[in-house]
């Protein structure tokens, strides 16, 4: 087996309109319009997607609320991370700075899925 790339990450979610408002406004993610036989919304980020589908029930699964990033979560690269992060503040989005010392932050939707967000 070789792969070759990783095509897209589904992450559950719970109302469609809190995440659209997060991927869609705070982060600035561009949809993909779909015609998808169950609810959800798709994001498209250079060559990978973000799948959100919506669940009846979603349970955060954070096991260390003091360091996100020693959770499960989605990295992406953003060109100005000072920027990104008063974005994250201005709409009342949690914001932890990596522990690492590094030029990278955390923060989660609304449904407590954690995204890095890291200066290349």
């Amino acid at each position: 087996m070789q792969i070759t790339q990783s095509l897209h990450s589904a992450l559950l979610i719970s109302n469609l309109e809190k995440s659209q408002h997060f991927y869609s406004t705070v982060l600035g993610l561009s949809k993909i319009d779909r015609e998808l036989k169950f609810p959800g919304i798709w994001y498209q980020v250079g060559n990978f997607q973000i799948h959100l589908i919506l669940a009846a029930t979603v349970i955060p699964d954070a096991v260390d609320c003091d360091k996100l990033g020693r959770n499960r979560h989605l990295a992406f690269s953003v060109i100005n991370l000072e920027a990104a992060k008063h974005q994250l503040i201005a709409h009342n989005c949690p914001v932890q700075m990596s522990a690492s010392g590094r030029s990278a932050l955390f923060t989660q939707d609304p449904d407590g899925n954690i995204i890095e967000l890291s200066e290349q």
